[in-house]
């Protein structure tokens, strides 16, 4: 009798082990599936935020703030934006050595009617440089809309020539959006360096005006980037694709160096 009770306790015993294992091998395999804590979109009081991470900056109206998360002696390469108490994760890096704080606002650019957050941040600075980037997020959701890159506007719907005249000065002429204009720049800033087209990128710089994106785009010739002209870009919102694209671009050249500037003159076809 007393060996069918031990043979009776040790079964007793065995399940409860056993239930008490696989109950944990659940919870693990329900936090396994689970989404990633970066990938969330969470609602924190906002004490508990500012208890927590550290403030970079703020809209006007404080319904934008953004947070750190992680930090190097370089650059802050992770934060938090909170819109309203709604908090998500993004991999946007902040240099320390930029000299300028994060620019955040709160208004409606898609025309719907609801604020989205922006976040302008500066990537870049140096002797003719000058360069930032933007993100613009949706306040109900907070995923990123994607805002067209200078690159692909360059590339897509501007065109440029560049060549020397006898007298030493620069003939320029530009085609944008089917809009040509064409110019001379009274010297050759880089007389060894041979360039047949303006080049970009050194100075990037994203404003708002009037709910509208826009961006200072200048063009420039020579290694040590002399600007010649500006492309002004107006950003219009594409919502079939959620995405912010070029609607507008006026061409300016700089006053500075302006000979004589006619836009009606033919632009050249490539050969």
């Amino acid at each position: 009798m007393d060996l069918i009770k031990e043979i009776a306790s040790l079964t007793l015993l065995s399940a409860v082990l056993f239930g008490g294992c696989q109950s944990d091998s659940l919870v693990s395999v329900q936090q396994e599936r689970g989404m990633s804590p970066s990938k969330q979109v969470t609602t924190k009081p906002e004490q508990e935020t500012n208890s927590k991470l550290k403030l970079i900056g703020s809209s006007e109206d404080e319904q934008v703030k953004l947070y750190t998360v992680k930090e190097t002696e370089d650059a802050i390469e992770r934060v938090t934006i909170d819109i309203n108490g709604r908090t998500k994760d993004f991999d946007w890096s902040i240099s320390h050595y930029s000299g300028t704080e994060p620019q955040l606002f709160y208004a409606d650019l898609t025309g719907d009617g609801k604020e989205e957050a922006i976040v302008i941040i500066q990537i870049g600075r140096g002797t003719g440089l000058n360069i930032y980037e933007i993100h613009v997020v949706n306040s109900d959701n907070l995923s990123e809309i994607k805002v067209q890159r200078y690159e692909d506007i360059v590339a897509e719907h501007i065109e440029s020539r560049v060549s020397k005249n006898d007298d030493g000065t620069l003939a320029i002429t530009v085609n944008s959006q089917g809009q040509v204009g064409n110019f001379n720049y009274d010297f050759d800033p880089a007389p060894d360096y041979h360039q047949d087209e303006l080049a970009f990128g050194g100075v990037v710089i994203y404003t708002l005006d009037n709910h509208k994106i826009k961006l200072s785009l200048p063009g420039s010739i020579g290694i040590s980037p002399t600007y010649v002209c500006d492309f002004n870009i107006t950003y219009t919102f594409d919502k079939a694709d959620n995405e912010f694209i070029v609607d507008q671009i006026e061409v300016k050249p700089f006053k500075k160096r302006l000979q004589t500037f006619n836009s009606t003159l033919p632009f050249p076809k490539r050969s």
